[in-house]
């Protein structure tokens, strides 16, 4: 009776060896992948939005559109910050070169959206920011693994997720 049972937990321990870490450890690597990729389209974004001083709705449909490939759901967020033209208004420093005496204000996604939808492009300036950022918010096979085994040890839910950031270094309206 004592063999039988050390071979049922044997057969068991195997059984898991054998196929349950080879498959955690390829939906991992399939997360890595989406990661990178995910990341480099946000990287290319940013850097055409930084060097062409324009955010086109076809840019932002294509960025989209890639971030999604590979079966993920995305939640994507950009912010534009756009250097106020005429801070000497509000504040009693008039030199727009100092530093730190700039004047953002801002436009969040659903404004980004908007204008997008209307005018088809933003013009931005040399010194406006652009933060562009995305998540998946779907679970993949590697998260559903990781929360079956990993439920006593506690909650390691790794998202696939991106971020970029840069300053306008041209002027849009060339």
């Amino acid at each position: 009776m004592e063999n039988t049972l050390i071979v049922v937990v044997v057969i068991g321990l195997t059984a898991v060896v054998l196929f349950v870490f080879p498959l955690m450890s390829l939906s991992e690597r399939n997360d890595d992948i989406s990661q990178l990729a995910l990341q480099t389209v946000t990287n290319d974004l940013v850097d055409k939005v930084r060097t062409t001083g324009k955010l086109t709705q076809s840019d932002w449909t294509q960025f989209i559109a890639s971030a999604s490939s590979g079966g993920l759901i995305v939640e994507p967020e950009i912010t534009l910050q756009i250097l106020d033209e005429n801070p000497g208004v509000k504040t009693t420093q008039t030199e727009i070169t100092k530093i730190g005496e700039n004047t953002y204000y801002v436009l969040y996604t659903a404004q980004v959206e908007d204008e997008l939808a209307k005018n088809n492009q933003i013009v931005l300036k040399e010194g406006d920011r652009v933060v562009v950022s995305v998540k998946n918010t779907n679970q993949t096979i590697a998260d559903l693994l990781r929360s079956f085994f990993y439920s006593l040890a506690g909650n390691d839910a790794s998202q696939i997720a991106a971020q970029d950031s840069g300053i306008v270094t041209v002027n849009g309206n060339r």
